[in-house]
C-alpha cells in the first residue's frame, strides 16, 4: 500500500501529518510526502514552528497511478497554500475521478472544495469550514470520523487532533479495502 500524503511547503499541523504517517507505516503501507516545492516542508504545532520533513517527491511530478490513496493533513495555512497551486488542486480531483480513497482532516476539506469534489458528499472538518462546504455542495456534520461512501470512492474526514485515533483506525481500513 503506498499512500501519498500532500503538503504545502510550510503550514502542516504536524499531528496531523505524523500519526496518520505512523499508522500507515506500522501496517506495512509506505509513505509519501509530497509537496509543491523541493526541499523540505515546515510543520506547525498550532501556531508554534514544529520539525521540518524531507519532500520525496514534487506533485507535479506524481501520478495518481503510483498511489493507492491520498491523504491531506490539515492545519490552516498548509490546505490554503494547497488550493492555490494548480497542480495539488488536480492532483486531488485525479484521485476523485480514479476512485481512490481519500482521507482529510481539520482544514484540509478546503481543498477538496477547491477541486470541486464534494456535490452530495457527506463530511466533517475543522467547525469553521462548515459553510464552505456547504457552499461546494457537501453535507457538513459534526462527529469524530465521516466515511463516505458516495460517488466512486470513499471519503474519510474529521474534525481535529483529537479525532485522529479514529480517523487513522478508518482510514487504514479504506485504504486497505481498495487495496484488496
Amino acid at each position: 500500500m503506498r499512500i501519498a500524503f500532500l503538503v504545502a511547503p510550510e503550514g502542516v499541523e504536524q499531528i496531523e501529518l505524523t500519526e496518520p504517517w505512523a499508522a500507515v507505516a506500522d501496517v506495512g503501507g509506505t509513505p509519501v510526502l509530497v509537496s509543491t516545492e523541493r526541499g523540505e516542508v515546515r510543520a506547525f504545532q498550532h501556531l508554534d514552528k514544529g520539525d521540518t520533513f524531507a519532500v520525496d517527491q514534487l506533485v507535479r511530478d506524481v501520478s495518481v497511478a503510483e498511489f493507492d490513496g491520498l491523504v491531506l493533513p490539515g492545519g490552516v495555512a498548509n490546505p490554503d497554500q494547497l488550493r492555490l497551486d494548480e497542480a495539488a488542486v488536480a492532483f486531488v480531483k485525479e484521485f476523485f475521478e480514479a476512485g481512490k480513497p481519500v482521507a482529510a482532516i481539520c482544514h484540509a476539506p478546503w481543498i477538496l472544495v477547491e477541486a470541486d469534489v464534494l456535490h452530495g458528499r457527506d463530511l466533517t472538518s475543522w467547525p469553521s469550514l462548515r459553510t464552505d462546504i456547504s457552499n461546494a455542495g457537501g453535507n457538513w456534520v459534526d462527529e469524530p470520523v465521516k466515511v463516505c461512501d458516495g460517488g466512486p470512492n470513499t471519503l474519510v474526514t474529521s474534525r481535529k487532533p483529537d479525532d485522529l485515533k479514529a480517523f487513522c483506525k478508518a482510514l487504514l481500513r479504506e485504504f486497505d479495502r481498495a487495496a484488496a
